[in-house]
């Protein structure tokens, strides 16, 4: 099944995921993720991992039955860098909310040693999302980072900082669950003034984000920037029982999210031209 499609409602409101959809801190996520995974028995967590016969794809048991034997992500995986730590916590502790949180804690521990330069995923991010908001859209950030993190890579990304270009931001430090739950989403909408609707998009790069946006029943983007084929995407996204979520729709680049934005947008002002 594509889904490769149009969203089903223009946006009034656009959310967006912070690491590896609007920058790349690949590197000091990785090294913090290296810190955490040789502790897991320390930390009391390796009784927590799943049993790779309940991974959700092949690949996320390999993955697993690779950390169990050597503390460690295969180097593979960190060279292709292309998984979130929120995804990896996900594929190593499944629905154990209390083990994650205790590892997304390490992991934040770990992190603030190697914070250090902030880069756009892409370049002309500013100009879009700046595009966006001339549109009349609310902007949003979200990031399961904690605030103090995040408003530090915030005002250091482009050597000039993006602070101004969001409505609102919300941390994982800023709800009692990070993502996949849905709180920061409608924690983000609350402080808008808005209900969740399809009205609502949110864009963001991993399962987690997508999870995150049906679990709060608005529209769910994801951000293909890693390049997955679309056998990938039918893999990550089985649509079954156990694991229905699956996007709206698929943009590669900030621009294609803005091109959309647009298409929605007039497509919605024909409608009412056309009702009135």
């Amino acid at each position: 099944m594509s889904i490769l499609q149009l969203p089903e409602a223009h946006p009034e409101t656009i959310l967006l995921d912070w690491h590896a959809t609007l920058v790349d801190t690949h590197d000091a996520m990785y090294h913090a993720v290296d810190d955490v995974l040789p502790r897991l028995r320390e930390l009391e967590l390796w009784d927590n991992l799943l049993d790779p016969d309940d991974s959700k794809t092949i690949e996320d048991a390999k993955l697993l039955i690779y950390v169990k034997d050597h503390n460690r992500l295969h180097p593979k995986i960190v060279a292709q860098r292309k998984i979130s730590r929120t995804d990896i916590f996900e594929v190593l502790f499944g629905s154990d909310q209390d083990a994650k949180a205790r590892a997304h804690q390490a992991f934040d521990n770990a992190y603030k040693k190697y914070v250090e330069d902030v880069f756009p995923m892409e370049d002309g991010i500013r100009e879009q999302l700046e595009h966006l908001r001339a549109l009349g859209i609310k902007t949003g950030l979200i990031s399961n980072r904690k605030r103090d993190f995040l408003e530090h890579e915030l005002a250091l990304v482009d050597g000039t900082g993006w602070e101004d270009l969001f409505d609102v931001v919300v941390c994982g430090s800023d709800v009692g669950r990070r993502k996949p739950a849905p709180d920061m989403l409608l924690k983000a909408l609350e402080a808008l003034g808005q209900r969740p609707s399809r009205n609502c998009w949110y864009l963001g790069d991993s399962t987690t984000d997508v999870i995150a946006a049906k679990e709060a029943n608005i529209t769910s983007i994801f951000y293909n920037g890693a390049g997955w084929d679309q056998n990938w995407l039918d893999k990550i996204f089985p649509d079954t029982i156990k694991h229905p979520h699956r996007p709206d729709a698929v943009v590669g680049s900030i621009a294609e999210l803005t091109d959309l934005a647009r298409l929605l947008l007039a497509q919605h002002k024909r409608v009412e031209r056309a009702r009135n």
